[in-house]
This record gives C-alpha cells, sequence and structure tokens, in this order.
C-alpha cells in the first residue's frame, strides 16, 4: 500500500496550527550566508516565502551581502579591510555597498521571490528615511595604561530610527518588503550597517511574532558542539559568562534579545544550508535552529 498521500496529510495537517497561530502576522526573517549563494538554497527560501505570504503570514526579509561586496572590491582592485569584524567603509567601498546591496543583491531576491509566485519589492533603508541611522562609533577599553582608542570604520553605521510606515503599506498591500541595509544620517550620508542589527530593529518596531536569522551554523552550540533548541536570555547570558559563546554569534543575540526585550514574541537562529529551513522551523512541531525567549 502507498503511504506517500498518507504521509503528505499528516505533513499538512501539523502545520495547520502553525498557520492559524501566525496568520496575519509579521514574521522578520534576516537572509545571508549560504542560503543567499547556493542556487538550490535560493529557490528554497524564495519559495518558502512566497508559501507564507500565500497562507497568510507577512515575511518581511532583510538581507545581508558581505561576500558579494567583498568580491566586487576585489574584481576593483580595492582591498577589504575589517575592524572587529566590520568592514572599514570609505567614500569609494559606500557606493560599491550600494550598488551592491541596494542594486544587485536586492533585486536578485526581488526576482527570485516574483519567478517563485511572489510579489515582492525592494527597498533601501533610505527609501522613505526608512532607516535613520548615524555614524557608529567604535571605542576600544583603555589596556596596560594605554588611553581608550577610536577606531574610525568610515560609512558604517547605527540604527537611530526606523519608519515602519512603508513596510506596513506594502504588508496591507499584499507585498513582500525586501529590504537592503542601508541607512541615511540627518545630512543624507549613507551609512552601511550589519543586517543583523536592522533585522533586529525592524521586527521590534513592526512588533512581529518572530525573528529568524539565517546562518550558516545548526544555531547556538555548547561547548561540545551540540546544538542548544532552546535558551532564554539569562542562559544566554550565562554562556557568555563562560565563553561557551562567542565571536560572530555575539552580536545576532544581541539584536535578537533586544527584539525580544522590546515586545516580539521569539527570535530563532537556524541553519540556512538545509532546504526549506524558514517552513521548518515555523510550521513544523521540531524546528531547526536555537529558540530564543524571553
Amino acid at each position: 500500500m502507498n503511504n506517500v498521500p498518507h504521509h503528505t496529510a499528516t505533513i499538512l495537517m501539523e502545520a495547520l496550527p502553525y498557520i492559524q497561530k501566525y496568520s496575519g502576522k509579521t514574521i522578520v526573517i534576516k537572509y545571508g550566508g549560504n542560503a543567499m549563494t547556493d542556487p538550490a538554497l535560493q529557490q528554497s527560501f524564495a519559495s518558502d516565502i512566497v508559501l507564507l505570504k500565500q497562507v497568510g503570514i507577512n515575511p518581511v526579509v532583510i538581507h545581508g551581502g558581505g561576500s558579494q561586496i567583498g568580491n566586487l572590491l576585489k574584481q576593483i582592485g580595492k582591498e577589504s579591510h575589517f575592524i572587529d569584524g566590520m568592514r572599514v567603509t570609505d567614500d569609494e567601498t559606500m557606493a560599491v555597498v550600494e550598488m551592491v546591496l541596494g542594486g544587485l543583491v536586492n533585486k536578485q531576491i526581488v526576482n527570485m521571490i516574483n519567478q517563485a509566485g511572489g510579489r515582492a519589492v525592494g527597498l533601501t533603508g533610505k527609501d522613505g528615511n526608512m532607516i535613520r541611522a548615524r555614524k557608529l562609533v567604535l571605542e576600544r577599553k583603555a589596556v596596560n595604561h594605554q588611553p581608550p582608542e577610536i577606531r574610525d570604520l568610515g560609512h558604517v553605521g547605527e540604527v537611530i530610527s526606523i519608519d515602519a510606515s512603508v513596510v506596513r503599506m506594502l504588508e496591507e498591500d499584499r507585498f513582500i518588503p525586501v529590504i537592503a541595509p542601508i541607512g541615511v544620517g540627518a545630512d543624507g550620508t549613507s551609512y552601511n550597517i550589519n543586517a543583523d542589527l536592522v533585522a533586529g530593529k525592524v521586527a521590534e518596531v513592526l512588533n512581529a511574532e518572530r525573528l529568524l536569522l539565517l546562518t550558516n551554523t545548526p544555531g547556538v552550540l555548547d561547548k561540545h558542539g551540540k546544538l542548544l533548541e532552546s535558551l532564554s536570555q539569562q542562559d544566554i547570558q550565562k554562556l557568555i559568562m563562560d565563553g561557551t559563546i562567542q565571536g560572530g554569534m555575539l552580536p545576532k543575540l544581541a539584536c535578537a534579545t533586544d527584539a525580544l526585550t522590546a515586545g516580539t514574541k521569539s527570535a530563532c537562529i537556524i541553519d540556512g544550508r538545509t532546504t526549506h529551513s524558514v517552513l521548518l522551523e515555523l510550521l513544523t512541531d521540531q524546528g531547526v535552529g536555537t529558540m530564543i525567549t524571553p
């Protein structure tokens, strides 16, 4: 006897309570890592986003593009420099950032969602002055009796405020917003902003039900490399103090906990290398990644 139809029906019924739970709610998704560069994962992600919208859930996509920026800089003979993991962004580099994030990458994501049957609209934080930003001041602490050092990152910014009205208008008209993390200063200066940070802030102002951060790891791992499926903010502080959580995971968890504090119901760090990771996290009992709760 062929059990495939019964298995399919079981999967659909498993998804039903989650579809009901998230119907009409906003899910903010930070899209980056391998999921942005592997063709099969690109198609998987686009299909996931379209399905969510089709069943009445409102996905908002914020994307990165660091590797694409680095590749173009290399092609034009410009070396990339980083301080504490952040790209030093002079005037020439900022022009490349705007070209890649606001143009090439953003429109590629919009196109693939539309090809999958969605109605995506690409934005940068400069559109409608949506993301107000200021220059990020990076201060290194005093060491060995030396005074603190201010490091100049150029056009690297931090978010002052986000005007969510454009995003809400698109959601109401059944469009899928795709946002490049470029902000604008009071004097019109453009700023390159960490996409995780922007995703967290967008989740805050939209009062999102969930924040999903796609990464190139299974989630948050313990000291033995085992996935931690659920963490409270108190758990996170303990893991930071004992050195379990460090490096690039720190800013992801910081933006997740900030979003939770501001009212987002939950945040998840999930493995973007897994096919259909967004659907598996949102619409199945198992999930894929680390759930972070208040």
